[in-house]
């Protein structure tokens, strides 16, 4: 059986990944590899880590890349929307990873993103969907299909989903809301672990349900 291995929110945090990925071993050939959005942020090497996707979406078909609340923030941020929102939550390391200033126009800010970071950032999927999960950046709305949930709760819901015992057709496997350890639950698999609060970069192999970690 083919496997799909997902890895939580990064922010930055290449070395983690670099040695993450060293460690689980996927089959380019065969299986799916899916990253669950917040490349960006917080951490010093977003740029970077951006760099490293890129080289393996290059090189292997089967990668799946989500949109996380921050990569949305940082597009804003480019066209001048919500900028305090975007620097109160650890943009400003992306903002020095990338030469951007403080004081640059919008088209200074544009300017200074690499043409493939900004297509990037633009193909970023709401969700990834199999026969047997859902890959969603934070979480669905309890008690809404699929195709009718909201953007904005893809990204930022939290609690009223984590909470929720509904049975959503398939197993939900999120990030956004850090946690000690990775949460394994019935209907919801959660896989950030705060890499960038000093937490592990955690990485979930499935349908074996293998947890790996940096």
């Amino acid at each position: 059986m083919n496997k799909i291995f997902a890895i939580g929110d990064i922010h930055g945090c290449l070395e983690k990944l670099r040695e993450l990925m060293d460690q689980i071993g996927i089959d380019y050939t065969r299986d799916t590899l899916v990253f669950i959005g917040d490349y960006i942020d917080r951490g010093s090497f977003s740029k970077e880590v951006v760099d490293y996707i890129l080289r393996l979406r290059s090189e292997y078909k089967n990668i799946i890349c989500l949109l996380g609340n921050h990569e949305q923030m940082f597009l804003r941020y480019l066209e001048g929307i919500d900028e305090d929102l975007y620097l109160i939550n650890g943009g400003v390391n992306t903002l020095r990873s990338y030469e951007i200033l403080l004081s640059d126009d919008t088209e200074k800010r544009k300017s200074r993103i690499p043409a493939a970071h900004r297509r990037f950032f633009e193909s970023l999927l709401p969700y990834y969907e199999t026969d047997e999960y859902i890959f969603v950046h934070a979480g669905l709305r309890p008690g809404l299909p699929l195709s009718d949930q909201e953007s904005h709760d893809l990204l930022w819901i939290r609690y009223e989903f984590m909470e929720s015992e509904q049975d959503f057709g398939k197993t939900v496997v999120f990030g956004h809301t850090p946690l000690m350890s990775p949460l394994i639950d019935k209907n919801k698999i959660g896989i950030d672990t705060g890499a960038v609060y000093g937490g592990k970069l955690t990485c979930i192999e499935l349908p074996e349900v293998k947890i790996y970690q940096a």
